[in-house]
Parts: structure tokens; C-alpha cells; sequence
């Protein structure tokens, strides 16, 4: 397969398609599929392609800019890297490349707590400052850690994601044997990365150390991804509550964001515990089944809170004109997660820049189009639901 055929990418749907050519099924399985059916998977995406968005001509868009400040980062377009756990295995050494590629377009990167690469190694590759998303552990001395690290490495905005108290049933992973630990799914795996010999020598070879490198002191043998598991379904903590929220915002003195937050009455709870901004997200349907859709849950969030904190959303976003779509109905910013995903591996650092300047230009596009040239002219004036 030719290592180029990226540059032939015109749109998400193409760097899927590669993806899926380039992973083992597993792998391209875990950051493609949701949870049980599906169905929220679906919505997020199909819930924006119902708004329509309004044509007006005639009107001047010359000198038209995409440029924002996001969470007090300065940003070339509203839209941030989402943390993915495990990037390092869509390609070597994958948080890193990703970090340089958003670095070099202008936008925010997120590492993820279970990211293959550690903060040190995404700090010292990367030209910007890093989002550090967090997940609450039963080891508080564990996030002590964790925030250490992150304040060590210049990270000044903390993204806290609440909506995984348990782990959502994804029912590709069970039948790609990516959980089963008998012989039958070592089996199935190895069978599957037999199957994909350029990836196994970039990245299953090339691309070690293979550990979850944040958390690199808690294990014996940091190189078991099987004991970093266990480890971490032990350590998820389904008691957590609000008044954790407000012990996280005691210990962190840089910006508190929860992604997670789908409902009015949460936002306003996270307000009364002093975080800094919210994501609306569903986990990008990967938790809960049958919730709704990101966007439509969006305008009820944004009037609730009244201005009174940013708003970024996350799920479903495939297209410069979706980041139209959620400036539109009240958010300040997207993050993509499964988008960089797959064109990380399709084609590395340089097809996650080829990605971002699309969308980039998608939306710039879009706004055009629509008669505005600044952001803060997108307004819900510009779109009308088709159901």
C-alpha cells in the first residue's frame, strides 16, 4: 500500500477508509466503534447533518478570519485535539506526532491520562503547551501525581472527564477478541495482526516502549499493557461525586474543564463548583447508548448557563461546516477525536496537519458562503432543523 495515498484524503470518511486498510481490526475496531448498538454514535453525527445551514450572498466577506482564543489558548480555528486513549498504537509514537501537528496549524492538542506518550516526551516534541485530560482514581496520591506531572510540563488546563464511572458496553471489542484473554482472542488478535505487517513493523516494532507512559510508576512492569488494565479497572472510582469536583478544584490552580456534561441542571452544578469551562460530550457514543446527540442537547446547555462559562462540544464533528453548525447553536469550540484518529493512521504527523488545514479551510469556506467573516457573526440566524 502506498505510505502517500493520504494525500489523496479529501474528507474524513477518506482517512477512515485508510485506517481501516492500515490497523489491525482491533485496534481501528476500539477508536471506531460505540457503544452496544450504536445508535448514539450515529445521532451525533447525523443530528448535525440535519440543520440546514442559510445561504446569504451579496454580502462582504472579504478579509475573512477563523482565528479565536479557545480556553485563553490562541487558536487558528475553534477547534481543539480531543484526548484519545492508546494513540500510540494508531502510529509511532502517535500522541507525539499528533501534538507537532496541531502545534503546526495553530490549535490545541489534548494527551490523554492513558495516552501512550508520556507528557514529558508530548512537552519536549511539541512547540505549545499541551490539554492534559484526567480521570478520577480511586489512588488520590495517583492524581496528586498526575497534576504534578502536568504542572511540570507547563500544562495549564486540565480536562476532567465525568461521564465514566463504569465503562460502557462496546460489543466490537468482544467480537474482535480485543477483551477475551483465552487462547481463542490471543488468537484472534494475532491473527489480525498478522494480517497488517506494515503496522506491526512501524508501530508494534519501531514504536516501543508500548505503555501507558503517564502512569508508567504504578505498574511493576510497565511494559504489560495487560497489568495496566487491571490496574486501571481497579482504579476507576464510581463513587465519584460533586464534592470531588470541588477537591480537584482546590488542587488545581490552572483551568478546570469536565468534559461529560449533557444536561442544564449539571452545568449549572459544575458553575457552583468553580470549573473554568464544560464540554458537551457523550464520550463520542461510546458510553451510554440511546443519549442523545451532542448537538441537540447543546442549546439547552447554552441557555442555561447564559454566557457564564464556555462551552466546547464534543462528537460527531466530521466537517469544517459541523464546526459552523456548533458556533451557531452556542459553543465557543469543537474538539475531534475519532478524525485525527484515523488520519494519524493513515498517514502519520503530516496527514493529521493535511486533516486540520481542510477542516480549516471547510469552515472558512462554509462562513463565506453563509455571508459572515468573523466568528463571532455565526449566530443561529444561519441554520434551520430538518427533521
Amino acid at each position: 500500500m502506498n505510505p502517500a495515498s493520504y494525500r489523496l484524503a479529501a474528507s474524513c470518511a477518506d482517512y477512515r477508509r485508510l485506517a481501516r486498510q492500515r490497523l489491525p481490526r482491533f485496534l481501528f475496531d476500539y477508536i471506531d466503534g460505540g457503544a452496544n448498538d450504536e445508535q448514539t454514535l450515529r445521532a451525533n453525527c447525523e443530528d448535525l447533518q440535519r440543520l440546514n445551514l442559510r445561504q446569504r450572498v451579496l454580502r462582504d466577506v472579504d478579509n475573512l478570519d477563523t482565528r479565536c482564543e479557545l480556553l485563553g489558548q490562541a487558536a487558528s480555528m475553534p477547534l481543539a485535539l480531543a484526548p484519545l486513549g492508546m494513540a500510540g498504537l494508531y502510529a509511532r509514537r502517535g500522541e507525539v506526532q499528533a501534538a507537532r501537528a496541531a502545534a503546526a496549524v495553530g490549535v490545541p492538542f489534548s494527551l490523554s491520562t492513558v495516552g501512550i506518550c508520556s507528557l514529558a516526551e508530548v512537552h519536549a516534541a511539541s512547540a505549545q503547551k499541551c490539554w492534559f485530560q484526567l480521570y478520577m482514581l480511586r489512588d488520590r496520591d495517583a492524581v496528586q501525581g498526575l497534576l504534578q506531572q502536568a504542572r511540570r510540563n507547563g500544562c495549564d488546563t486540565l480536562l476532567f472527564t465525568v461521564d465514566l464511572p463504569v465503562a460502557g458496553i462496546r460489543r466490537r471489542d468482544i467480537r474482535n477478541g480485543m477483551l477475551d484473554a483465552s487462547w481463542r482472542g490471543r488468537l484472534a488478535k494475532a491473527t489480525q495482526l498478522a494480517q497488517r505487517p506494515g503496522w506491526l513493523l512501524n508501530v508494534a516494532i519501531r514504536g516501543k516502549p508500548h505503555h501507558f507512559g503517564n502512569l508508567s510508576d504504578r505498574v511493576a512492569d510497565p511494559s504489560d499493557l495487560r497489568a495496566f488494565k487491571a490496574w486501571l479497572d481497579a482504579q476507576f472510582d464510581p463513587r465519584v461525586s460533586w464534592d470531588d469536583i470541588r477537591w480537584l478544584r482546590a488542587q488545581w490552580s490552572g483551568r478546570l474543564v469536565l468534559k461529560g456534561i449533557m444536561e442544564p441542571d449539571d452545568a449549572l452544578r459544575a458553575l457552583d463548583c468553580g470549573v473554568d469551562a464544560i464540554v458537551v460530550s457523550n464520550h463520542g457514543g461510546r458510553q451510554l447508548d440511546g443519549v442523545a446527540s451532542t448537538i441537540r442537547q447543546l442549546p439547552a446547555v447554552a441557555a442555561a448557563l447564559g454566557g457564564q462559562l464556555p462551552i466546547l462540544l464534543d462528537g460527531g464533528i466530521r466537517s469544517g461546516v459541523d464546526v459552523l453548525r456548533a458556533r451557531a447553536l452556542g459553543a465557543q469550540g469543537v474538539l475531534i477525536g475519532r478524525p485525527w484518529a484515523w488520519a494519524l493512521a493513515a498517514g502519520g504527523e503530516a496527514a493529521v496537519v493535511r486533516l486540520l488545514t481542510s477542516l480549516q479551510a471547510e469552515l472558512a469556506t462554509a462562513m463565506a458562503l453563509c455571508g459572515v467573516n468573523r466568528l463571532e457573526q455565526i449566530d443561529a440566524g444561519l441554520l434551520e432543523r430538518r427533521d
